[in-house]
């Protein structure tokens, strides 16, 4: 069975993180991370970066620590539940509006964990996106006219991945080596091989997109540059400003749909003009079937179902009340759409012992 096109799962993820960006609700985000992570453990491939869900999940814990640590110190959200009081610094009057110490209470500690994890849990579906899809394999499907653009962007995407497997790679030589160190020793001791590897590969790629002619723009009339700019970025302005409409009720109608229509049409157009001056071929292009249309149509019924949900059937439980404290529910459609998110352990192929 061949492998899924690199682009669905990222389309996968980019939907299980717009259901994390809709709710506050502990329980919900949980059942989201158990999701990705378990897709994620269940069909990633043996690759140096197949690893990196459990590094953006231990990122997650840290976001979520440094949340809670910079609401004790700093306040926040209030309530009637002291859970104890810490010596408050005074401050100057130019700093109005901040407080250092005082009292923290049960209700603002956890509106800040609820909102710690949310971050965490869009980490871990970034984490999840990076361990099954292939980044190289997602720039050679893109339009030639984003190519340039792409690169950078897919050598951003690549760092993370990159560090889990140089981290793995070093560890395991010091393991062969009888230096089995743990902790936090193990972070210091790990941390300049691994920048040294990081700084090595990154003079490699340069060097390699050098050779290329990456960048280069001999051959193509300004004219031409000019041209495909101004509708790349007129239509990307266009698209921002139509989704901003539709988003705002308050908006004037023509800021809605028909600023979107004219922001996709100049986009269209700017990468049709764009692809013309590009010459590029792939070899063993990635093909788009059946199975990417449904992983990501699995990921697209969470999110319908989380932003669509009504109040009777879990849309009251997206955003649970922290001032007074209640215990979250279990938002029912948006659960089930998430249990729909895990199609892709049914459709794609598992990863091979």
């Amino acid at each position: 069975m061949s492998r899924l096109h690199p682009g669905a799962w990222w389309l996968w993820a980019v939907a299980l993180a717009a259901v994390a960006s809709r709710t506050t609700n502990p329980v919900l985000l949980g059942l989201v991370i158990a999701v990705a992570g378990f897709v994620a453990v269940l069909c990633r491939q043996d690759t140096p970066w197949a690893s990196a869900y459990g590094v953006f999940l231990r990122f997650g814990l840290v976001v979520i620590a440094i949340r809670v640590v910079f609401h004790v110190l700093l306040g926040g959200m209030e309530g009637a539940t002291t859970l104890f009081v810490l010596p408050r610094v005074p401050l100057p009057d130019w700093a109005a509006g901040i407080r250092l110490g005082g009292p923290v209470t049960a209700e603002g500690l956890v509106f800040a964990l609820c909102q710690g994890l949310q971050l965490a849990t869009l980490l871990c579906c970034v984490g999840a996106a990076n361990a099954l899809a292939n980044a190289k394999r997602l720039l050679r499907s893109l339009p030639a006219a984003l190519y340039e653009v792409s690169v950078a962007v897919v050598v951003g995407l690549t760092v993370a991945p990159q560090l889990v497997a140089s981290a793995g790679a070093v560890r395991r030589a010091r393991a062969l080596r009888g230096d089995a160190v743990r902790g936090v020793r193990a972070v210091r001791v790990l941390m300049v091989p691994v920048l040294e590897d990081a700084f090595e590969r990154s003079l490699v790629l340069a060097a390699a997109m050098d050779s290329r002619g990456y960048g280069r723009t001999a051959g193509v009339p300004r004219s031409t540059r000019v041209l495909t700019g101004v509708l790349v970025i007129g239509g990307l302005m266009g698209l921002c400003v139509g989704a901003y409409g539709l988003l705002d009720g308050s908006a004037p109608p023509v800021v809605g749909a028909p600023m979107l229509a004219a922001g996709s049409v100049l986009a269209v157009a700017g990468l049709w003009t764009g692809s013309r001056r590009v010459r590029r071929t792939r070899y063993r292009p990635d093909g788009w079937g059946a199975r990417e249309a449904l992983v990501v149509g699995s990921g697209l019924v969470a999110a319908l179902a989380t932003f669509l949900a009504p109040a009777d059937l879990g849309g009251a439980d997206l955003s649970p009340s922290t001032v007074p404290l209640v215990a979250p529910g279990l938002p029912l459609l948006p659960a089930l759409g998430l249990l729909v998110a895990l199609a892709p352990v049914l459709i794609a192929d598992r990863k091979r012992t």
